[in-house]
């Protein structure tokens, strides 16, 4: 490909224009898209809105027991629909995560261990890595389908 400048009775000039460099740029940068594009598929969590809050029921689910999991900034609270509410404190200026996964694993063996479903909800001040602590503290206790919703509509009411 040549390009002719110059004007008139002056000598023109050939220029080629040498594209082989942009398209190596171009096709490194398709491979890194393609290849992050894949790694973001193994570093998500799957969470969907669950339908179920206080507000709405079914009739089928009535005796259903639901777990609960409610992230302050000052404090933990997980509960069951049955009545069974626990707070835990801040260990220091850290959430006590340790403290979450032993009530989560005591759940697990009594009252959830057929299930496997979980609601996290948080308060509009949460480091949003308290959040994504606390999903995957619930993960690790073996509640793998997590329901992230309002605080307001979860299903065990921690503060009224």
């Amino acid at each position: 490909m040549g390009v002719s400048l110059g004007s008139g009775d002056k000598k023109s000039v050939d220029i080629e224009i040498n594209v082989v460099p942009f398209i190596d740029l171009m096709s490194c940068l398709t491979a890194f898209l393609l290849v992050t594009a894949v790694w973001t598929q193994f570093a998500q969590i799957n969470i969907k809105p669950k339908g179920l809050g206080r507000e709405a029921t079914k009739l089928d689910d009535q005796n259903k027991i639901y777990a609960s999991v409610l992230v302050t900034k000052n404090e933990l609270w997980v509960g069951l629909t049955s009545g069974d509410l626990r707070r835990i404190n801040k260990d220091g200026d850290q959430q006590d995560w340790n403290g979450l996964r032993e009530v989560l694993d005591d759940y697990k063996k009594s009252s959830m261990a057929d299930r496997s479903d979980i609601e996290v909800a948080a308060e509009d001040d949460v480091v949003y890595q308290d959040v994504i602590s606390a999903m995957d503290t619930a993960i690790g206790a073996q509640f793998r389908d997590i329901g992230f919703i309002d605080p307001q509509s979860l299903s065990v009411r921690f503060k009224e």
